[in-house]
């Protein structure tokens, strides 16, 4: 198990963003240290921003400039990766810049709201579904969209990427990600019960909890920065050993997409929720396509769909990721995946997102081709979606209540 990201959140002053990533910037460093001396790998550290439209101001390109003082001085600083928040309903325009952001920018995350906890955004959906139609045109391969996502509320402080940005007006924060695919594999793989998987599983999150614990309250305390806890979703790599859809199968399915998964999703999922640590964040299953060697697996064969992705969401999960897509998926398309998207994170109560990748020329069935080290490839999957019309998408809002659970 690795520490996947510590994501340290800040809200920018203009004209005092140095002096407010000086400190940051130490305790991000010292931090690392802290755990990787305690026997934790750490792959990246990350810094997020308040949403961008609170504190981009003038002309579109003054607005660039400062993203790119921004990125650079992030950098220096020694962060690996920024995401400066999400574009909102209240701010439409914010929306129309992000397609020019992400091809000026190598290491900016960003991400537009389509739900909050009472509300459906038709027209955030439809922002965001043009958005990734033309992130998918700035490079031959579609990669720009692995940098852009859809958020269906998700509240601050998730530590994972596009989904990460920080509440205006609050101190300084921080949040872990974990990547513990590796630590289900293992449970489920050596037990002879379901009581046995939830139990090896549990204990091996909570071990590496109790121990992280102790350091983040002590750092936080220090340098004065807010822990808001830990994300313990199983993030996977793309092999078969740190595979969440590996982990799926060792619970006794023949593959991940049949029948019988989604008892495996919730199975995974209601062992998480109890989790003896400061959540944060999903704390749900992270089914990126591309990211985890089964799932890409499973997409390719024709075994698993956006449609199976979606069903599992509704007992756990983070959203539908890194989904290859044909290239000619128009935006009305992804709009009907993003409103079904949003609709369920809504109903449901829970954060979602969507980070979806059509691919230029490419088609249902054709293979992906991306030479990234934390890709699997797979298969371009099919898009199953329909251009919605009046009145779903010309709502200006769709008001939708949590569901109530009788006790």
């Amino acid at each position: 198990m690795k520490i996947r990201t510590i994501t340290s959140f800040f809200d920018p002053k203009i004209d005092q963003v140095e002096s407010q990533l000086e400190p940051l910037s130490a305790f991000s460093n010292e931090l690392r240290s802290a755990v990787e001396n305690d026997g934790f790998e750490v792959e990246s550290v990350r810094l997020a921003s308040s949403s961008f439209p609170t504190w981009l101001a003038g002309t579109q390109h003054d607005q660039l400039q400062t993203l790119l003082k921004l990125e650079a001085l992030a950098c220096g600083k020694g962060w690996d990766y920024l995401s400066v928040g999400p574009a909102s309903p209240d701010n439409p325009d914010a929306y129309q810049l992000i397609p020019d952001f992400l091809a000026a920018t190598l290491n900016v995350f960003f991400s537009g709201v389509i739900s909050d906890k009472r509300t459906v955004y038709p027209s955030g959906v439809r922002a965001c579904a043009k958005i990734i139609q033309q992130a998918s045109t700035l490079s031959p391969d579609g990669f720009a969209n692995l940098r852009f996502a859809a958020l269906a509320n998700v509240p601050p402080h998730a530590p994972f990427f596009p989904a990460a940005y920080h509440s205006a007006g609050e101190p300084p924060a921080f949040s872990i990600a974990m990547e513990c695919a590796d630590e289900a594999v293992k449970a489920f793989s050596n037990a002879s019960s379901l009581e046995q998987a939830r139990s090896l599983f549990l204990n091996a999150l909570e071990t590496a909890a109790n121990r992280l614990t102790p350091i983040c309250e002590r750092m936080a305390k220090q340098y004065h920065v807010v822990f808001k806890g830990f994300d313990f979703s199983p993030a996977p790599f793309p092999e078969d050993w740190c595979s969440l859809g590996n982990g799926f199968e060792q619970l006794g399915l023949e593959h991940i997409g049949g029948a019988g998964s989604l008892a495996a999703a919730a199975f995974i999922a209601d062992a998480l929720d109890s989790g003896r640590w400061q959540h944060v964040g999903f704390n749900g299953l992270m089914l990126a396509v591309m990211e985890d060697s089964v799932l890409a697996r499973r997409a390719a064969e024709g075994a698993l769909s956006i449609k199976d992705l979606l069903l599992y969401s509704a007992v756990c999960g983070t959203g539908l990721d890194t989904i290859p897509l044909p290239g000619d998926t128009s935006a009305e398309e992804l709009s009907a995946i993003l409103l079904d998207l949003a609709s369920l994170a809504t109903r449901l109560g829970k954060p979602l997102t969507g980070r979806l990748m059509p691919i230029p020329d490419k088609q249902v069935g054709d293979a992906t081709e991306f030479d990234f080290g934390y890709f699997a490839n797979s298969r371009v999957m099919k898009a199953g979606a329909q251009k919605l019309s009046a009145p779903l998408m010309s709502a200006s809002e769709i008001p939708l209540k949590p569901r109530r659970i009788s006790e």
